[in-house]
């Protein structure tokens, strides 16, 4: 009991320290960055540690078992050097079981990896994503100027004059390059399909066209909408993500790109969005942001699937979710014949090339989410690789014991081969004196 608590409180005093200097050098270019968008009036300052506290379960996911692998990479080597594992074999404890002591800790840790991949780094990203949108939308209407063009993604806004907090503009012209195809409604609307014909055509100084594009117009490959508005104001939707305009007493056009046929719609009221949650449609651009429901029905069924591309990734995300955790049971395994030392021979000099083969392990769970986001394996190959490092550490600490068995047992057969054969020859020789 005593050496248990023992060995509990040191490895885990040990991965504290080991995870908040690695998380300080982390987060330590990322914090330099920010101050660097803060100074350039594209972030707000009181927001810089909220960004920082959403983008630390994204570090926390693969810095916590190295944290954890080091840490008894530490204690290990230190029982071995300063020759207290000796004591400790001799008292008929052996190294497995002194790691066998640390269960309750490797399950805590297994429990808070688990929670980290599957649920915290998911909201992180997303919340993280939704301040990033908000900040902005915030900072293009901060640019917004009276009778000039500001552009913020696909969209170009013209307002003619603005109310001092920018939630109320006047005189709006909104140009869309891709319009949206879902999410607006308009009441009161009154819609013609209208095609120049040739005395227009005519009027316009474009007689030049050929008849089949005056006429009837050509099949758009992409359209431009443009939306006249008296006024607008912006819509208040909270911290998710979506933001959009309202839009009063307006005409709104949309121009097909190499054709004289447009659509014209007036309104009396009009709601248009400008950025939506990445949180709807699973692509594989937004993967990483989704909830573990969601991205286990795509994965599993595919039902929600829109491409392939989707399925693929979202499997790849998913066993890459579930593969993390087993980083803490292979720490152990690995660390425990690793921290071995010889007498007279420092543990630094077998810390590097341990932690060298357990981040290879975090690499290759790694390169499988791309490997199998792009098809080049399956998803199955997570299972695979993790078992073969189990196999590797098992190796590892009982290979030697069953080699040393193994030629033991030889040299046993072998000394009861010469003996029997001993015997068989003195007995033939009693038997010939006999004779």
């Amino acid at each position: 009991m005593i050496l248990r608590r023992y060995m509990t409180q040191q490895v885990a005093s040990t991965t504290a320290l080991v995870l908040g200097f690695l998380v300080v050098m982390m987060l330590g270019g990322r914090l330099i960055r920010y101050f660097g968008i803060a100074a350039e009036g594209r972030l707000d300052v009181s927001l810089l540690f909220t960004i920082i506290g959403y983008n630390l379960p994204y570090f926390l996911e693969l810095i916590l078992p190295l944290a954890f692998f080091i840490a008894l990479m530490l204690v290990f080597g230190r029982l071995y050097v300063d020759q207290e594992m000796a004591v400790i074999n001799a008292s008929g404890v052996s190294r497995g079981k002194l790691a066998r002591l640390m269960t309750p800790l490797i399950l805590a840790l297994f429990a808070g990896e688990a929670a980290l991949s599957v649920v915290g780094k998911p909201w992180g990203v997303r919340s993280s994503e939704a301040v990033w949108q908000q900040q902005a939308l915030t900072s293009a209407f901060d640019l917004i100027r009276p009778n000039e063009f500001i552009s913020s993604g696909n969209y170009h806004l013209y307002v003619g004059s603005l109310s001092d907090d920018k939630k109320k503009l006047q005189d709006v012209i909104l140009i869309q390059s891709e319009p949206e195809k879902k999410g607006s409604a308009a009441t009161n609307t009154s819609s013609a399909d209208n095609s120049l014909d040739q005395d227009t055509a005519e009027q316009m100084g474009i007689s030049d066209l050929p008849k089949a594009i005056i006429n009837s117009g050509a099949k758009n490959i992409s359209k431009d909408t443009i939306t006249l508005a008296k006024r607008a104001e912006q819509v208040d939707t909270g911290n998710t993500g979506v933001t959009q305009l309202d839009l009063f007493q307006g005409r709104r056009y949309e121009v097909g790109a190499g054709s004289l046929k447009y659509n014209q719609v007036t309104f009396d009221r009009y709601r248009i969005t400008l950025t939506e949650s990445s949180k709807e449609v699973i692509t594989e651009d937004n993967i990483e942001t989704q909830k573990i429901g969601p991205l286990w029905q795509v994965a599993t069924s595919g039902s929600q699937a829109s491409t392939n591309s989707a399925l693929r990734a979202a499997q790849g995300e998913l066993g890459y979710r579930l593969a993390l955790p087993w980083l803490m049971i292979i720490a152990p395994m690995l660390a425990v014949p690793l921290a071995q030392v010889r007498p007279r021979q420092g543990r630094w000099l077998r810390l590097f090339p341990s932690i060298l083969l357990f981040v290879s392990c975090a690499l290759g769970i790694i390169s499988l989410k791309n490997a199998v986001s792009k098809d080049s394996v399956s998803v199955w190959a997570y299972a695979w690789l993790i078992l073969g490092f189990m196999v590797l550490a098992l190796y590892m600490n009982w290979g030697s014991r069953v080699q040393h068995r193994l030629r033991f047992r030889k040299q046993e057969n072998r000394l009861d081969n010469a003996l029997s054969n001993g015997t068989d020859n003195q007995n033939s020789g009693s038997q010939g004196g006999q004779l």
